[in-house]
């Protein structure tokens, strides 16, 4: 695996790409086009009614974001020509079977050029409605699976899944696959097509109710409710929370999203010659470079006391330090605040270890495909990437 094979086996491929203007993926496509202009060709599925559509979203969504600003300078006025002749916005949704494409042409044609997909269409809000969430995230999956089979090229599907995938198991999670059907709660097997009657039948009664729209999505939304990390450091910022119900000693696991596209640049790369793999990669931190409550309460503490948010009258907000509630009976003593739900598992990476391993005996550049954890430093990464990012691109 030598650093030019990473690039001549990118070089003249098709791939597909779904979820396209998600985060993950935008960072795939960026990177993709950057480090091998010589691909054939991108497919960007992209939720929209028609190709015209389809087209102003990637534009606007995708390459004209800040992410794209190396692109745009390497490239300079011609880019746009560059990005029309490699890249192909498609309309479609996973949702769907043939992922909702609807131009029977345009599915011949990627079906008999594609080598490659890359599957991050996924749902990460798990406040959405529970048949949004079933039908992308459970049938999707599936959908893209039966497409790929269609595709007489095809050399690799890479299915993406976050860290929610584990559920609340503890311990050292291994990097194994799960058999069809089994759960991580009780009851321990499902059945997809059980579940999807059941929304069905929920719907169905809910509309013979009469029940008003904001009922039902209030209703669906019952069914799949779960939290995310980044919004209580937001808040924290803004002024608006002062406590976390959480154990200070809890490890978090992280991971910069340049490292994992770099790990799924090389997995595809270490497995080209194995098309009967299934293997699976955690892209990690908590065993290799665990990282504490603590330390995120202080390097957050230490940033915005040096860089307060500026609220909408122009006045700095003065944050104090955390409490920490890391007892029910602190919790219950002080208020019921959001809270957040720690990571009580650590991913065992072996797979994506042997795989660095693997990168390092055969001189691949690791400056270009670095995706080890060992390497970030918290502090430097907390207080001049991921907290600025956050108020660059999320904050409005």
């Amino acid at each position: 695996m030598e650093s030019f094979s990473v690039l001549q086996f990118l070089k003249d491929k098709t791939i597909l790409v779904t979820g396209a203007t998600g985060f993950l993926a935008k960072i795939f496509v960026e990177k993709i086009l950057r480090i091998q202009p010589n691909l054939k060709k991108l497919y960007l599925l992209i939720r929209a009614r028609d190709d015209k559509s389809a087209k102003q979203r990637m534009f606007r969504e995708v390459i004209e974001k800040d992410l794209f600003r190396v692109l745009r300078d390497t490239w300079g006025d011609s880019l746009d020509s560059f990005i029309l002749e490699k890249v192909a916005a498609v309309p479609g949704d996973i949702s769907y079977e043939d992922l909702g494409i609807k131009d029977s042409n345009l599915k011949e044609e990627m079906c008999r050029q594609i080598d490659l997909v890359v599957n991050v269409a996924a749902i990460t809000k798990f406040d959405e409605r529970y048949d949004a969430l079933l039908d992308t995230n459970t049938m999707g999956a599936f959908h893209v699976l039966s497409f790929a089979k269609n595709c007489t090229k095809m050399q690799m599907l890479v299915h993406l899944s976050s860290a929610y995938a584990c559920g609340e198991k503890s311990g050292l999670i291994p990097e194994n696959s799960f058999t069809m059907g089994e759960m991580l709660k009780w009851p321990r097997q499902l059945d997809i097509m059980a579940e999807k009657k059941l929304v069905e039948q929920k719907l169905n009664q809910l509309q013979t109710t009469g029940a008003a729209e904001d009922e039902v999505t209030s209703i669906m939304k019952d069914l799949g409710m779960e939290r995310t990390i980044d919004s209580p450091l937001i808040a924290y910022g803004k002024g608006k929370i002062d406590c976390l119900p959480v154990n200070s000693q809890t490890i978090f696991d992280l991971i910069p999203a340049d490292m994992v596209v770099n790990s799924m640049i090389m997995a595809m790369v270490a497995n080209a010659n194995n098309p009967s793999s299934q293997m699976i990669y955690h892209v990690g931190s908590s065993l290799r470079n665990p990282i504490q409550f603590f330390q995120i309460h202080e390097f957050v503490f230490h940033y915005f006391t040096k860089n307060p948010y500026i609220d909408k009258y122009g006045n700095p907000v003065i944050v104090g330090k955390f409490k920490v509630l890391d007892s029910p009976a602190k919790f219950h003593k002080y208020m019921a605040v959001r809270s957040v739900l720690p990571l009580k598992g650590i991913f065992d990476d072996t797979n994506s270890e042997k795989l660095r391993r693997a990168m390092r005996e055969s001189g691949v550049e690791l400056d270009s495909f670095n995706f080890d954890p060992k390497s970030i430093d918290w502090e430097d990464y907390f207080l001049n990437v991921h907290i600025p990012g956050l108020l660059r691109y999320v904050v409005k």
